[in-house]
């Protein structure tokens, strides 16, 4: 049951990391990249959730939607480290 746990998790995570990286143009880091954006952002998503009080459940659509929405936040997170600051 674990084996199957990790794997829905790491299904997840690359949807969400695919679905991040086309939402966020430019922002893609190939298919290893984007599984640990997804799973990094499912953290995220899941943290922010509980401070709104949103509680998703068992619902692999809604657990996708949390984990797209903290990869977002990761991806703008890294692109805002990243970028050269202009003067």
């Amino acid at each position: 049951m674990i084996l199957t746990n990790i794997l829905v998790a790491i299904l997840i995570g690359l949807i969400a990391g695919w679905l991040a990286g086309e939402i966020y143009k430019g922002s893609g880091f190939g298919l290893l990249g984007n599984i640990v954006v997804g799973l990094i952002g499912a953290l995220i998503g899941s943290f922010v959730a509980n401070l709104l009080g949103i509680y998703v459940g068992d619902s692999i659509i809604w657990n996708i939607v949390i984990s797209t929405i903290g990869a977002l936040l990761l991806l703008a997170l890294v692109n805002i480290i990243r970028k050269p600051a202009t003067t």
